[in-house]
């Protein structure tokens, strides 16, 4: 099983821009991977998935704003967050599942490998 390290996060202004980093310590090629988040007294949401095909999936609240892609070589996803919002102040989890070709629901019970997080926070 890989373990999942997250960077990149920190404090920005509003209409500001981050790239999220998740490395993983082996090989990502077999992996479903996803970027999650949870504000302070909320639930954790899911924002954006990607399969090993490389298709992508978003929360619809993020679409047009937040872009995930991977880099197998690398071992590593990202996520791409432009013009940021005070709500989008978080911490930001990625997490990976076997890709056994099946379609993965954008939920926290669907993944079972995840990092410890990058802290966002947004200022007005």
């Amino acid at each position: 099983q890989v373990q999942l390290v997250e960077s990149g996060g920190g404090s920005v202004q509003a209409g500001g821009s981050l790239r999220l980093s998740c490395a993983a310590s082996g090989s990502t090629n077999s992996l479903c991977m996803a970027w999650f988040r949870q504000a302070p007294g909320k639930d954790r949401e899911g924002l954006a998935q990607i399969d090993t095909d490389g298709n992508t999936n978003y929360a619809a609240p993020m679409e047009g704003r937040f872009t995930i892609s991977r880099d197998n070589g690398m071992n590593t996803l990202y996520l791409q967050i432009n013009d940021l919002k005070p709500e989008d102040t978080a911490m930001y989890y990625c997490a990976a599942e076997e890709d056994y070709g099946g379609t993965l629901d954008l939920v926290e019970y669907e993944y079972h490998t995840w990092g410890q997080g990058t802290r966002v926070t947004v200022s007005s």
